[in-house]
């Protein structure tokens, strides 16, 4: 895993480079979500692999089915369709994905409770966790029943634990002390 995302951090810099120097971010990184759900189709990828097509055949399958006339867009196929780096697309588009938030000050907070959060709630909760942490922030929510209440909220290397199942930890460690 580890090789193939070190593979595509070059590709998916220049990409961020080329997206950021236009200000197109945002059409970028939709180019890139199709790309890669392209990549990962099993299909495309016996297409890719397959030795009859030269890269330039399939380079230009890959624009035809993003459907975008944009020249950088199509250069840049076509240099990962010559390096056989066509496969590496969902990996370059999280790294985009990730240059894009850093750029943006856009942090991913994980918050997990015991119960599931309806949206009205994560509606709430959201605003008031921005605000504590002073950036803003994209929400995965996880359920875990071992937390038996409350939420644990996790952005970065930060954790804010106000779950029931930490306040028990915290008074267990309290108490033998």
């Amino acid at each position: 895993m580890a090789e193939t995302v070190t593979i595509a951090r070059p590709y998916a810099e220049a990409a961020f480079r080329a997206a950021r120097e236009t200000g197109t971010l945002g059409a970028w990184s939709d180019r890139l979500q199709r790309l890669a759900l392209i990549a990962k189709d099993a299909e495309m990828a016996a297409v890719i692999g397959n030795p009859s097509l030269s890269s330039e055949q399939v380079a230009r399958l890959f624009i035809a089915l993003v459907n975008d006339d944009d020249a950088t867009l199509g250069n840049f196929i076509h240099v990962l369709a010559e390096n056989d780096r066509l496969l590496l697309l969902p990996e370059i588009a999280q790294l985009f994905e990730a240059s894009k938030a850093a750029e943006e000050g856009v942090k991913e907070v994980i918050i997990q409770t015991a119960f599931p959060l309806s949206q009205a709630d994560l509606k709430t909760l959201l605003p008031q966790l921005e605000a504590h942490f002073k950036t803003k922030l994209t929400p995965t929510v996880l359920v875990d029943a071992a937390l038996i209440g409350g939420v644990r909220v996790a952005v970065g290397d930060q954790v804010l634990d106000a779950s029931v199942r930490g306040k028990l930890e915290t008074l267990a460690v309290a108490l033998k002390n």
